[in-house]
Order: structure tokens, then C-alpha cells, then sequence
């Protein structure tokens, strides 16, 4: 009896899931779902134009585009011939998408390399760096790393204390060589230094296929996916896409348009060098517009981070 009523009672539970998500292998649940609202600078698109628009004239500057309790981007132009003093970051990766210029990097245990538009660059965490602007023109790149934290600077005999922000002082410590209490992550087969996307990417695959890298960064804490494709046409509005509880997510195109459906936002292509943005809780759709090869590099907090599909989506898109 004891067995009957066991088979009776996954029957029932069978019949409660949608008959297409009987043809694979899904979960239904119930989960928290909280819309976060924007809030300034975040935005569902940052266009690069308003963006160069709003600083025209101006050989230096920064811009907020992404500040959340995990990330801190901006778009970031620096004058020919400035240059940064050798610096880290404690306890994360930065990550630069150059697009406009030169930019001469110099990272510890590497040879110096000049960063062009379309070349990601990116510094595990302590790994020591600094930033040149070389040629006859400004450089533009739009740079990620973890929020409300301050770099530390390399000591150098005859350089400054770096100033104080806020009521954060500097102070001169020694640190060991070991990773547990010290010293910087490697880079690995997937974690490079750099990618030439533009060369290693487009002019090797222009009509796409199999063979470029999928992810240029992923830990255990930070991913950013290069997701590549032919335009396809527009999906419609019942496919509501996705959502994450809690985490955020954003993705900056380098390469022909995606088309972005956000709930509470609606549909809107974004075109390369834009850069899209949605809150947790939030139902979203990326999908390749039509007409061309199109890329996004998705930015997550985390690379395991559940996607929460619409009840009768078969756990898909």
C-alpha cells in the first residue's frame, strides 16, 4: 500500500508540471521575485554617443555606467601621453574593453603590450599594472572592477604617498609572497591577459562557427561570456526570457546588435559600444537582431548564478 500511494503521489506531482516540461529534465519551484527599481547611474542602456557627446571637448574624463553592491564600470578616456602609477587590486579582477586609441599595458610577469579597439585586457587580483596612453590620440576604454574599493599602489622610492579619499588614509605594509596572505593569482587557459577580439575573433570567424574562446574571464566569482551569433528574427513578447534573484547582470556589445526585451522596459536594440543593464528580479531576453553577426560579453557575478525561466518555458528560452 505503502508503494501505491508513493506511485500515486508522483503521478499527481506529474501532472501538476507543464506537459512540456515533461519532455526533459526540469525543476519547478516557487522563488522570491522582487523587481529592483534603477537607480541613477544605472540604466537599462548607456549609448556611447550620449556618452561622448556629454564630454566632447574634453581630453580626460570618467564616466559612471554600472554601480551596483558588486560592480563599479565607467567608460574612462585618458590624453596621449598620460599614463597611471603601478597599481592592484586587493581581492578582485579588473577588466578594460578598449575601444578608441592606444594603450600601453604594462602587467607584472608580462611583456608590455599595446591594447587597441576591440582587445579585452584583464588583472587577476594583486597582480600589479599600470596604464599608458600612447600615439597621438586620446585613449577611450571601458573598465570594470569591484565597487567601493581603492587600488593599492606599488611603493616606489621617490613617489608620493597617494592622497587620501574620504576618511581612507593610505598606509605604507609589507605583505608575503604567498597567495593565502599575500601575493596575486596566476593567469590560467582561460584567464588571459588579453584577446584581440576584433582579430582573434571576427576576422578569424566572420560568418561565426565554433573555435573562438567562450568566456575571457571565469572564477569561481566573476564570468564574463563572449555569446556570438547570426541575427535571427526578433522573438515575441510571450517569450519573456529570464530572471536572477538577488544578482544583477550586464553586457557590453562589441560587435553588430542585440535586442534586449526587459520587463518594465520593453524591447530596445543595442548597438556596439552600448551597454545594457538589468536590476535583479527582473524577466529579460537577449536575443541577436536581425541582419548581421552580433556579440555580447555578458558580465556575472557569478558564473553558477540560476536562471529562472517563466513557469511554462521549459526551463529555456
Amino acid at each position: 500500500m505503502k508503494n501505491v500511494m508513493k506511485f500515486a503521489a508522483v503521478a499527481i506531482a506529474l501532472l501538476a508540471i507543464p506537459a512540456a516540461a515533461q519532455d526533459r529534465k526540469v525543476y519547478m519551484s516557487w522563488v522570491p521575485k522582487k523587481m529592483i527599481a534603477y537607480k541613477a547611474p544605472n540604466k537599462p542602456i548607456t549609448r556611447l554617443p550620449d556618452v561622448l557627446a556629454k564630454h566632447k571637448g574634453q581630453a580626460t574624463w570618467k564616466e559612471d555606467v554600472v554601480k551596483t553592491d558588486r560592480y563599479h564600470a565607467q567608460w574612462i578616456q585618458m590624453a596621449p601621453g598620460e599614463k597611471t602609477r603601478t597599481i592592484f587590486y586587493a581581492d578582485d579582477r579588473t577588466v578594460w574593453i578598449v575601444w578608441g586609441g592606444q594603450v600601453r599595458f604594462h602587467i607584472k610577469g608580462q611583456e608590455p603590450f599595446i591594447a587597441t579597439k576591440g582587445f579585452l585586457v584583464q588583472t587577476p587580483l594583486r597582480m600589479q599594472y599600470s596604464l599608458e596612453v600612447v600615439g597621438n590620440e586620446p585613449a577611450l576604454f571601458f573598465e570594470v572592477r569591484r565597487n567601493d574599493t581603492l587600488p593599492s599602489y606599488v611603493f616606489n622610492d621617490g613617489e608620493p604617498v597617494p592622497a587620501s579619499v574620504g576618511n581612507q588614509k593610505y598606509e605604507k605594509v609589507s605583505y608575503p609572497p604567498g597567495l593565502r596572505a599575500g601575493g596575486n593569482v596566476p593567469y590560467d587557459d582561460v584567464n588571459k591577459p588579453y584577446l584581440d577580439f576584433f582579430k582573434d575573433v571576427i576576422a578569424k570567424y566572420p560568418t561565426g562557427g565554433t573555435g573562438w574562446p567562450r568566456y575571457f574571464v571565469n572564477d569561481k566569482e566573476n564570468q564574463l561570456a563572449i555569446i556570438r551569433g547570426m541575427g535571427v528574427p526578433t522573438p515575441p513578447d510571450t517569450n519573456r526570457g529570464h530572471f536572477h534573484v538577488g544578482t544583477d547582470e550586464f553586457w557590453f556589445v562589441p560587435e553588430g546588435k542585440i535586442d534586449y526585451l526587459i520587463e518594465g522596459v520593453g524591447l530596445i536594440t543595442a548597438n556596439a559600444g552600448d551597454l545594457v543593464y538589468v536590476t535583479p528580479g527582473r524577466f529579460h531576453r537577449a536575443s541577436f537582431a536581425p541582419g548581421q553577426m552580433d556579440t555580447r560579453l555578458a558580465f556575472n557575478r557569478s558564473p553558477t548564478m540560476v536562471h529562472n525561466f517563466a513557469e511554462d518555458a521549459n526551463g529555456r528560452q
